[in-house]
């Protein structure tokens, strides 16, 4: 037992270097194909690495100042996520160089030795990196007085070379981040809308193959109810890569986005589009909670049986169908997305036959008609929600 632990703990080791080989090897493929997130990781990369270039050529060729190393390092942080989110960071960044520098300064003024201006400065800095004024960019009150501090320049001269060359660096972060490709993030709102159509389709799929199949149990829609709970997920990261595309665009030069080639000519699916499958993913979780109770051995409902059942998971498929339509639509390109004519009318005649074996079920139980209503009204609001408009027609 002793040598299979033993096994089993080098063999990890080696599995996680394997995947992560295989995942940089994979990102790099990415990059090389075309256009997408590990292409844009690759840009912002080399701007950041050419923007710490260029400040040292500003700051410690052309000026030849022997404090040049603040310029390349501010500028090589501040080539942000986005243009607007650069010059946030920079000015924070700014401040609290500036901050750390006075502090530094002053504590070695004061107490004119090395150790006793860290122990009187860096405590007070660090309290003050959570101030939310600095953002996450506080910490750079503290490793600005440690250079400053180790550095043994602490003169009024050395200060104002300092934040001098602090104010170059971020300029030069910001300007290149500005001006040359600037960063535009739309491409990750139609990923991750395309996925959470196809996420939502694939859950719809998996219960429709289960119900028809006819052997499922509380195991069975216990795994629906863990892959419903998945989309919020991904319903989040839509959220948030919606943020990132508003900000992507603020302060950005308009002509200059024309230069980044942004796919589908920068047109995004509207903010109800992710309302829309919001509610969606809302319903595929009510769904899978009810036939999840319904199995439960500890309920009084009791799932439906034999071609009622069948139905519904035809019912389901079909919009798990026009679901995954959609997704394949938007990574086309396309605003919007709706199923077919055929996938629509065959939902309705769906539709019309389980409401028939609801009206059927009713004399036969409470139990089986009560799951069978709740069920198909949660198939309705997705119905609803796939084809908006025609449950008004």
């Amino acid at each position: 037992m002793r040598n299979l632990e033993q096994q089993t703990r080098s063999v990890r080791p080696v599995d996680a270097v394997r995947r992560d080989t295989r995942g940089a090897w994979n990102a790099v493929r990415a990059a090389w194909r075309g256009p997408g997130r590990e292409r844009d990781l690759v840009v912002q990369s080399l701007k950041a690495a050419g923007a710490a270039v260029l400040a040292w050529l500003v700051g410690g060729v052309w000026m030849d100042d022997p404090l040049a190393l603040m310029a390349p390092w501010v500028a090589l942080v501040l080539v942000q996520a986005t243009v607007f989110s650069s010059l946030v960071q920079g000015a924070r960044q700014f401040g609290a160089i500036c901050v750390g520098t006075l502090l530094a300064s002053g504590a070695q003024a004061i107490t004119d030795d090395t150790t006793g201006a860290l122990a009187l400065s860096v405590p007070v800095l660090m309290l003050l990196a959570n101030w939310p004024r600095f953002g996450d960019q506080g910490i750079y009150a503290a490793t600005t007085a440690l250079f400053t501090i180790s550095s043994g320049m602490v003169s009024l001269s050395a200060v104002g070379h300092r934040v001098g060359l602090a104010a170059i660096g971020a300029v030069i972060g910001v300007a290149v981040n500005a001006l040359v490709l600037p960063p535009i993030h739309l491409r990750d709102v139609r990923e991750n809308l395309a996925a959470l159509a196809r996420e939502a389709g694939d859950v719809l799929h998996t219960v429709a193959g289960d119900l028809r199949e006819g052997e499922w149990d509380a195991q069975t829609a216990s795994g629906w109810v863990s892959a419903a709970t998945r989309l919020d997920h991904r319903l989040k990261a839509l959220r948030s890569a919606r943020r990132w595309s508003k900000e992507s665009l603020r302060l950005t030069f308009a002509p200059l986005r024309a230069l980044h080639r942004v796919p589908h000519e920068g047109v995004l699916p509207s903010e109800e589009e992710d309302e829309r499958l919001a509610r969606a993913t809302g319903h595929v979780m009510a769904l899978t909670r009810a036939l999840a109770v319904s199995v439960d051995a500890k309920r009084t409902p009791a799932p439906p049986e034999g071609p009622a059942l069948r139905s519904y998971a035809r019912l389901l498929e079909l919009i798990g169908d026009s679901l995954c339509a959609e997704a394949d639509s938007l990574l086309d390109g396309s605003v919007i997305a709706r199923p077919g004519e055929e996938s629509e009318k065959a939902m309705r005649e769906l539709h019309e036959e389980l409401q028939e074996k609801l009206r059927r079920h009713a004399g036969e139980g409470a139990a089986h008609t009560m799951v069978l209503g709740t069920l198909l009204l949660q198939a309705e609001n997705l119905w609803a929600e796939t084809v908006p408009g025609d449950q008004e027609q």
